[in-house]
């Protein structure tokens, strides 16, 4: 069963960036028609139909958005909460990275996003908090035996 899970968990962050645009009109909208995605993407981007309804169902196949029928056609919903597949992925994504690192990345991202002040003011508290349990060096992980001496 565990093995099950870690899979399900693992394949739910293998979503590509065109995945994502689709993801993010279904949960804006939370139940949606394959019309109503398309001309919503098609006012973002140059996307055939066709492209759009792989993508559609694509999502459907790895189980990111459900279907249902409704009076003749089809409705969308996501199965994934919003908030949690961006961390999923993020969590992932940083995992790939040299841990070393890491910090660096998130100050380049903090540095060239824009967040409103309430997120920063999320972000200097939960800085303080952390600052309290962080170790002074984060150890390369890049080798079976770390790197630091080469980072």
């Amino acid at each position: 069963l565990m093995d099950t899970v870690a899979k399900k968990e693992q394949k739910k962050v293998e979503i590509s960036s065109a995945e994502w645009q689709i993801m993010r009109i279904v949960w804006t909208l939370k139940h949606v028609t394959s019309s109503e995605i398309i001309n919503l993407m098609q006012k973002k981007q140059t996307w055939s139909d066709s492209t759009i309804k792989t993508l559609i169902t694509r999502l459907t196949k790895k189980e990111f958005l459900s279907r249902k029928k409704e009076q003749g056609r089809y409705i969308y919903s996501s199965t994934v909460a919003e908030q949690d597949t961006m961390n999923e992925y993020a969590n992932t994504l940083f995992n790939d990275f040299c841990a070393h690192k890491a910090g660096s990345v998130l100050n380049e991202l903090i540095d060239s996003l824009e967040i409103s002040q309430a997120d920063i003011a999320k972000l200097e508290k939960t800085l303080k908090e952390k600052e309290k349990t962080a170790p002074e060096h984060v150890h390369c992980d890049c080798l079976p035996d770390g790197c630091d001496d080469m980072c």
